[in-house]
């Protein structure tokens, strides 16, 4: 399953992608935060949406992504 940069609001566009919350190849459960988005309104923990092992994709710390972008993978 693919991790995306989420749409928080009907206006956001793209989202800077402040890092991973948990490491590469760590299992996760659904609903354990994952990684960290900030707008410029707020900054939001992102939830698993299952569980799985997570691996990291390109995404660098403190880049702003368009909303959609690929940021890793969550293996089932």
């Amino acid at each position: 399953m693919e991790i995306k940069m989420p749409k928080l609001d009907v206006s956001m566009t793209d989202g800077t992608f402040l890092g991973w919350l948990v490491p590469d190849g760590g299992a996760v459960s659904a609903g354990e935060p994952l990684y960290t988005v900030a707008t410029d309104k707020v900054e939001t923990e992102i939830p698993a949406p299952s569980d799985g092992i997570l691996r990291h994709g390109a995404a660098e710390t403190d880049t702003e992504y368009p909303v959609g972008t690929t940021l890793g993978i969550l293996e089932m």
